[in-house]
């Protein structure tokens, strides 16, 4: 049963794509909300990367953006991706599961972040306040008040921080929670798909993500991300023991790492820009036990920051975001927030530990292991039927 509060105010820290999907949601809905961006303006700190929308987290902009902007994000968005492939480093096939085709709020998307943040942004000139960096919170009179630098504050019935990784409403909410490195460095680079670098690269590179699987400790992760004015290929290099001495672009480093490979993947590094290559230190959250829900939560990267193997920590934010606007608009607060953190933790831990695993894969030492990881997609790749059993989710999250 629904029921209707129009005296709830949730009050949201941070601006990022979890906590704006969770603002459109409520604002959709009825329920007010306000969203306390650090940032002194909507363009401050803007990356122009893309981000891979999977199915998931396309059901939640679907239920959470009103029908016009739905259709904004459907318009700018490029092709996700038609599925998934393991090569060798040699370019040689192991495995290659397909993606079936789907209606845009259960398939795949690639958008521009800053594109993503502008339709956000859209109708919530009233709600986002710029320039509020958070410094504390309390429970006062059955509310919750909400401190910022610059000494103003506000009065909420539920507080939500989705301030990103290094969270400070996490500091204060769940000061045990950790985030750790994980010792894994990886370098990631941008190809512009231009008409010159489409007439060399493979076309199975264009056609959706690769993982690479080479028999040293390394891999490299592959993925086209297509749009009409700026496609690129991202690729993510990481190995067992990277060194990336002080004063070597990291370019260099793996051009020289990956020279025995296909000459495509070689070329792949070499002809990304250097400004486009950047080290990439991967650190991730740590799981911790239930903890007693209260009017303060937490949503996305400030609760269950994850390695970038997967790709997913975007689209379990905006699943976050879904969970708890469903509960906020149907339940009472505490209730809401209880169940929200019932299942974000079941969900959002369980990502975090499949990803730091895919990150341990991904450089590991073990020779056998690695053969035998090959050996098992062959066989799939052989034999249909177990393809289509092994990998009946395959993206799905």
């Amino acid at each position: 049963m629904i029921v209707v509060r129009m005296s709830l105010h949730v009050a949201v820290v941070g601006g990022g794509v979890g906590g704006l999907c969770l603002a459109q949601g409520l604002t959709r809905n009825g329920v007010s909300v306000s969203v306390h961006e650090r940032d002194v303006t909507p363009t401050d700190r803007l990356q122009g990367y893309r981000l891979h929308i999977s199915p998931v987290g396309a059901r939640a902009l679907h239920e959470c953006l009103p029908p016009e902007l739905w259709e904004r994000f459907v318009a700018t968005s490029g092709r996700g991706g038609d599925g998934f492939g393991f090569v060798d480093e040699r370019l040689r096939r192991l495995l290659t599961v397909d993606n079936p085709a789907a209606e845009p709020s259960r398939a795949h998307h690639s958008v521009s972040r800053i594109t993503l943040r502008e339709v956000l942004l859209t109708g919530l000139d009233d709600v986002v306040r710029f320039g509020r960096r958070f410094t504390r919170y309390e429970h006062v009179d059955g509310g919750v008040t909400v401190h910022f630098a610059d000494g103003t504050s506000t009065r909420c019935d539920v507080l939500v921080g989705a301030d990103g990784a290094n969270s400070a409403v996490r500091a204060q909410y769940l000061p045990h929670a950790e985030r750790v490195d994980t010792g894994i460095t990886a370098v990631a680079g941008r190809l512009p798909l231009t008409p010159r670098t489409r007439a060399w690269l493979p076309p199975e590179l264009l056609a959706h993500a690769h993982s690479v699987i080479p028999r040293a400790a390394a891999g490299m992760f592959l993925a086209p991300h297509e749009s009409a004015d700026d496609g690129y290929l991202m690729w993510a290099y990481a190995a067992d023991g990277l060194v990336l001495p002080p004063g070597r672009p990291p370019r260099d480093v793996v051009a020289d790492a990956v020279a025995g490979w296909h000459p495509d993947l070689l070329r792949v590094v070499r002809e990304s820009p250097h400004g486009a290559v950047s080290r990439w230190p991967i650190r991730t959250s740590v799981p911790v036990d239930p903890w007693p829900a209260t009017t303060v939560t937490l949503l996305g990267d400030a609760i269950h920051s994850m390695t970038p193997m997967r790709g997913i920590g975007a689209n379990t934010a905006l699943r976050d975001a879904m969970t708890l606007c469903r509960n906020l608009v149907e339940r009472e607060p505490l209730d809401a927030v209880a169940d929200y953190e019932r299942r974000m933790r079941e969900y959002g831990f369980a990502a975090v530990t499949a990803s730091l695993r895919s990150a341990r894969q991904f450089v590991s030492g073990n020779a056998l292991g690695r053969v035998a990881f090959k050996s098992v997609l062959r066989l799939f790749e052989a034999v249909p039927p177990l393809k289509r059993a092994a990998f009946r989710d395959h993206g799905l999250d």
